[in-house]
C-alpha cells in the first residue's frame, strides 16, 4: 500500500498526463464536426448510399466516444482529487488502499488515451493485414510462427478487435510456415504497425531429443486494409494470377478445386495469395485487396524514409535483424531492440500482453 504522500505524486503524473493528451484534441471542432455528420444522419436519404452511410456513423460514434472518454476521465481526476483532499483532512488512512486501486485503474485510461494521440499516420485508424512468415530454425521456427500467431490473437481478444484467417500453409512437421490473417477495429493498423519485423525465440527446443537451447525466427508483415484509396492504381497488364488447390485441413471446397489464389505485381515483386474464402472469386478479390494494401504499406514506408525517419524495411530473416527477442532459457525476457523495453513475465507476453511494447515503440517513433 502506498503512501498519501505517493499518491499524490501519482496523481500530478495522470493529471499532467491527461492535461497534456487532452491539449491535443480540439473538442470545439470535434463538436462543430459531430454537429455536422449528425446533420447528415437526419437526412431522408442518408441510407441510400449504404457505404457512405456506414462511414459517416462510424466517425460520428468515434467523436461521440473520444468527447465521453475525456469528460468522464476529467471527472474522475476531479472525484480522487476530492477524495485524496478529503483523507488528508480527516486523516481517513484505512481509504488509501481504495484510493490507491481507483488511481491505478486512471493512470491506465489515461495512459491509453495517450496512446491514441501518437496515431497520425494516414492509414493508423484503418483495419491491418498481418502475415507472418517462419524463418531460420526449420521445424523448431515453424512452431515460432504458430505460438506468434496465438499471441496476436490473444492481443486482439484483449484490446477487442476480431480477426479472421485468410491465408494459412501448415508446417511440414509441425506448426506453421506462413498465415495471413484480418485484424479488424478502430486502429488497429496504427498499432501493430508497431509490430512489423523480426521477432526471435530463444528455447530449449520440444523438437531435439537432446534438449538443446535453440534460437528460431519469424517475420511479421503489418498492412493497411486498403478499400478505397484512388491513389492507388493497379493495372491487370502487370499482374500474373496463378491458382491452385487449397492446403487447408479440408471441407467442402478446400483439396477439391482449385480455389486458391495467388496474385503478382510484377513491377514491384510483391506476391499476395488467399485460399480460405469459399470460391475462386472471394480468394481473387482478398488476395487484390491485400496487393493493394502492400503497395500502400510500401508507399508509406517509402515517404517515412525519403523524410528521414526510421525504415520500415524487412530485414532478412536471421541472426542479427530482430525487431524484439523473447528468451525462454536460461533466463525470461522479452526485449525490445528499438526502445530498449524489457518484460521479464514472457507468458503474460504470450499471452497477448504487447500494449507496452507498442506503447513504448510509438512514443519513439513520434520522438
Amino acid at each position: 500500500m502506498l503512501l498519501l504522500d505517493e499518491l499524490k505524486l501519482k496523481l500530478k503524473y495522470a493529471d499532467k498526463l491527461f492535461f497534456d493528451t487532452k491539449s491535443s484534441f480540439d473538442i470545439d471542432k470535434m463538436t462543430v464536426r459531430l454537429t455536422e455528420l449528425n446533420s447528415l444522419q437526419n437526412d431522408v436519404n442518408f441510407y441510400k448510399d449504404q457505404k457512405t452511410a456506414l462511414s459517416v456513423n462510424q466517425e460520428a460514434t468515434h467523436i461521440e466516444n473520444q468527447i465521453a472518454l475525456i469528460n468522464e476521465l476529467q471527472k474522475k481526476l476531479n472525484d480522487i482529487t476530492e477524495f485524496i483532499d478529503l483523507v488528508s483532512s480527516e486523516n481517513e488512512s484505512s481509504l488509501i488502499c481504495e484510493i490507491e486501486e481507483g488511481l491505478n485503474a486512471l493512470e491506465a485510461e489515461v495512459e491509453n488515451l495517450y496512446l491514441t494521440t501518437l496515431l497520425t499516420g494516414e492509414y493508423d485508424k484503418l483495419n491491418a493485414i498481418l502475415t507472418l512468415h517462419a524463418g531460420a530454425g526449420g521445424t523448431e521456427a515453424m512452431d515460432w510462427v504458430s505460438m506468434l500467431y496465438r499471441m496476436y490473437k490473444m492481443y486482439c481478444d484483449k484490446e477487442g478487435f476480431s480477426y479472421e484467417e485468410l491465408d494459412y500453409l501448415a508446417g511440414d512437421e509441425a506448426g506453421i510456415k506462413s498465415v495471413s490473417f484480418l485484424v479488424k477495429g478502430l486502429n488497429a493498423y496504427g498499432y501493430l504497425k508497431a509490430e512489423k519485423g523480426v521477432h526471435r525465440l530463444v528455447r530449449i527446443s520440444p523438437f531435439d531429443a537432446n534438449a538443446r537451447r535453440h534460437t528460431s525466427f519469424a517475420s511479421l508483415e503489418v498492412m493497411p486494409e486498403i478499400e478505397n484509396d484512388n491513389t492507388i492504381i493497379i493495372n491487370d497488364a502487370e499482374l500474373r494470377i496463378d491458382t491452385y488447390r487449397s492446403s487447408g485441413a479440408g471441407g467442402q471446397h478446400v483439396n477439391k478445386t482449385e480455389s486458391a489464389v495467388r496474385i503478382t505485381h510484377l513491377p514491384s515483386g510483391l506476391v499476395t495469395q488467399c485460399q480460405n474464402g469459399r470460391s475462386q472469386i472471394q480468394n481473387r478479390e482478398t488476395a487484390m485487396r491485400m496487393l493493394k494494401s502492400k503497395l500502400a504499406e510500401k508507399k508509406e514506408r517509402e515517404n517515412i524514409e525519403k523524410a528521414g525517419a526510421i525504415s520500415g524495411e524487412l530485414k532478412k530473416i536471421e541472426w542479427g535483424s530482430q525487431i524484439r527477442s523473447y528468451v525462454f532459457q536460461p533466463y525470461t525476457m522479452v526485449k525490445d531492440h528499438r526502445t530498449n523495453y524489457e518484460n521479464t513475465d514472457v507468458n503474460s507476453v504470450m499471452n497477448g500482453g504487447l500494449q507496452e511494447f507498442i506503447y513504448e515503440y510509438l512514443k519513439r517513433a513520434r520522438g
